[in-house]
């Protein structure tokens, strides 16, 4: 390292909605020599005025055209890939970044991983992120896997269908979630890069408390002034249920298994990770409900479910 007190930070993934994120946070935080790796240079093209290093790097090459993506690197932010599909391929991308980091001699890993990535769970992903923090605790680099909770901005998708019939269905039971905005794991994920921390670790990046479907069902009619209540169904029947609206199966059958991670405890409890990474405390979903009120219930919708 030329200079300790501006390491090299590349963040994979750069052009997607967090790598992104965590580009701008490390800018205007101003700490560290900031590269931006994606598979799709030309997104980033706003971006080349000097200030980021645009680099290629495709988990899909090989480990040598990797390894020189990641030259001088000291820090890397490894996003987990979007390709759920194919089953063992994720994991296979993410070894090979692993691997490719080895050999280019990366200092430290900060990977975003899930909430309780255990050998048995029944969430669809979890064995994709358990056998990747594997490969890092084997990889003899150190590392920080923030395991990140259910993301509080799906629910701007899934709240505004059960807004509009006035019905919540869910195979979580009594279980729930530790929901964390985006925004929040990306404070916390350009936290940890930033940090000099050396070591391993493996952070819960929760919101502030554990939500239930019957509390979302409560706060959706309470922002919105229309009847919401919770049905409970079982996994197939709510994977069947999406599917008939239009939900490809295996996304059904992922979103499903959430629940049942819900109903096994799974995405609980919350912790107080996020603030103690970034300094501010995350953002609750009544916070996060009441600032997108509006996506809720559109101005022009119907009210039609009125309580």
């Amino acid at each position: 390292m030329t200079d300790s007190s501006r390491p090299t930070l590349l963040v994979t993934g750069a052009s997607g909605n967090l790598g992104r994120r965590v580009v701008e946070l490390l800018l205007e935080a101003g700490r560290g020599s900031i590269v931006a790796g994606t598979r799709s240079p030309e997104k980033l093209a706003d971006l080349s005025d000097g200030r980021v290093e645009i680099r290629r790097v495709d988990f899909d090459d090989t480990v040598d055209a990797l390894a020189k993506a990641l030259a001088g690197v000291e820090r890397l932010l490894l996003i987990s890939t979007d390709t759920v599909g194919q089953p063992g391929r994720r994991f296979e991308q993410h070894k090979k970044a692993i691997d490719a980091a080895v050999r280019a001699c990366v200092q430290h890993i900060v990977y975003t991983s899930l909430a309780h990535p255990v050998a048995d769970s029944p969430v669809l992903i979890a064995d994709d992120h358990r056998q990747t923090e594997d490969a890092l605790e084997a990889s003899g680099i150190g590392y920080t896997s923030l395991r990140n909770n259910l993301y509080t901005d799906l629910l701007l998708m899934s709240l505004p269908p059960a807004v509009a019939s006035g019905r919540i269905f869910a195979a979580a039971g009594d279980g729930g979630a530790a929901y964390v905005t985006r925004e929040d794991c990306a404070r916390a994920a350009a936290s940890a890069l930033m940090s000099d921390f050396a070591g391993i670790r493996a952070l819960e990046i929760t919101g502030p408390s554990d939500v239930t479907y019957a509390q979302l069902a409560d706060m959706a009619a309470e922002l919105t002034g229309r009847r919401v209540e919770y049905v409970p169904v079982d996994e197939e029947q709510l994977a069947s249920g999406m599917v008939q609206a239009g939900v490809p199966g295996p996304l059904a059958q992922l979103m499903a298994s959430f629940d049942t991670g819900m109903r096994q405890g799974l995405f609980g409890p919350a912790t107080k990770a996020v603030e103690e990474l970034t300094g501010r405390a995350p953002t609750s979903v009544r916070e996060f409900l009441e600032a997108h009120r509006t996506v809720l219930v559109p101005s022009d919708s119907t009210p039609e479910n009125e309580a």
